[in-house]
């Protein structure tokens, strides 16, 4: 919005560039802190859910970190040769593939214990002043998912 309250056609005043521009900062924090370990920031993504459930199914992983199956397939098939994780199918019922974090996979959590440390340390904010930044753009993601289901579709 600009002084008068109105929303801006400006690019840099646009709500979508200043997300987008946070989102490429953020990712650029990571990368010089996972590419020695062998990992992009959404395949570390996915190893933090593995790390907490231990098996998930693709399906589940999908909607937790909002990633298509043509995003994740390749991405879990990185992940898989690099020894980190495995993938069956689940016993019963062969649509659903179960994705697992290996002993490697385990043991490479102990590299990346610092690592939001570091990043909370970049973003030269407080640890309540990131509560509330989580805070708020987990309230977008959610208003704007709600806003997403009201819109016409082509």
């Amino acid at each position: 919005m600009n002084e008068s309250g109105s929303v801006s056609s400006e690019d840099s005043e646009q709500l979508g560039f200043a997300l987008y521009a946070a989102a490429r900062a953020i990712a650029s924090c990571y990368r010089p802190l996972l590419a020695p370990l062998g990992l992009t920031h959404t395949q570390y993504l996915v190893m933090l859910v593995l790390w907490e459930q231990q098996v998930v199914t693709v399906g589940e992983l999908g909607d937790r970190l909002q990633l298509a199956s043509g995003t994740l397939s390749p991405l879990l098939g990185r992940l898989s040769w690099a020894g980190l994780i495995t993938r069956r199918r689940r016993p019963g019922d062969f649509r659903v593939v179960e994705v697992s974090v290996t002993s490697a996979g385990r043991a490479l959590r102990a590299q990346t214990l610092e690592v939001p440390a570091h990043i909370a340390r970049a973003t030269g904010m407080t640890s309540a002043e990131i509560a509330d930044v989580r805070e708020a753009m987990q309230v977008l993601t959610m208003r704007l998912r709600a806003a997403e289901l009201r819109l016409p579709h082509e």
